[in-house]
């Protein structure tokens, strides 16, 4: 869309336009949109890559909050397609009224970095519906997404989105692709929700519960931070390490952790 475009970004938003061709076309091969498949952008603004892949599928989706933009995108659109624009808050968007077929949902977008990891969870509940997403997003949380444990960037987050999906980044993004250039560098990418876990959690919200209990004192050993829920009997058990910190921690380990107290009471410890 250029620099030319009327309307102002706004901060309350968190609106960084993309005008950078060479990173709109990167994105674009990442995503390989095909004329058969069911995409969903999320916040479109002014059609950087609405305008490329809508002539690719013919068809798609788009959810974007503000409205001022959308008088813009539907020009920019209108002969390349068939654009639906939902004006809605994807936080609290319902993703299941998308569906009309048999076709699951490719969804990407540039997400605005203020609401990107609550948007992450939002999405996360819809996994069964979605094959793939890819996302531009700060790249400080792109490294905590694919942040392997023993490391600095290995969080909560990373253990939340690797558990549901098998997660890549695929590339950084300057500043200066952007109008108005944001403060933080960014990066894509790439979320496949699994059709399962590889480990399960019997109860998700139990095993979520335990993650956050974990990395809300990151500093402690889960032996201090967890030993209301599970002992350290049962960590031996389990061959995890009462010492352990939860960045030392797989994911595996908080689900076989997760598992144990999800027993009933008088069985946990038994396996």
């Amino acid at each position: 869309m250029g620099k030319s475009h009327p309307h102002h970004a706004r901060k309350r938003f968190g609106q960084h336009f993309l005008v950078d061709p060479n990173i709109i076309g990167n994105i674009i091969n990442a995503i390989a949109p095909q004329p058969s498949q069911h995409l969903v952008e999320i916040g479109p603004g002014l059609g950087a890559l609405t305008t490329q892949i809508l002539p690719l599928v013919n068809k798609m989706d788009a959810i974007e909050f503000d409205r001022d933009v959308i008088p813009y995108l539907r020009k920019y659109c209108v002969l390349l397609g068939e654009l639906t624009i939902h004006q809605a808050d994807a936080l609290s968007f319902d993703f299941n009224c998308l569906v009309k077929d048999k076709r699951s949902l490719r969804v990407f977008g540039n997400l605005p970095y203020n609401i990107s990891t609550p948007l992450l969870f939002h999405l996360l509940e819809y996994k069964t519906m979605i094959s793939d997403m890819h996302f531009m997003l700060q790249k400080e949380v792109v490294e905590r997404i694919v942040a392997k444990p023993n490391s600095s960037a290995y969080s909560r987050l990373s253990v939340m989105i690797q558990y549901h999906c098998e997660v890549e980044a695929l590339f950084a993004v300057s500043a200066s692709c952007f109008d108005p250039p944001p403060q933080v560098g960014s990066a894509v990418i790439r979320l496949v929700p699994f059709m399962q876990p590889k480990d399960l959690a019997k109860d998700i919200n139990v095993f979520a519960e335990l993650v956050k209990m974990a990395f809300n004192q990151r500093r402690k050993t889960i032996h201090n931070s967890l030993r209301q829920v599970i002992s350290n009997e049962q960590l031996i058990a389990l061959n995890i390490d009462p010492k352990a910190r939860p960045q030392n921690l797989r994911v595996v380990d908080f689900v076989k952790m997760s598992n144990v107290i999800s027993l009933p009471e008088d069985t946990r410890g038994s396996c």
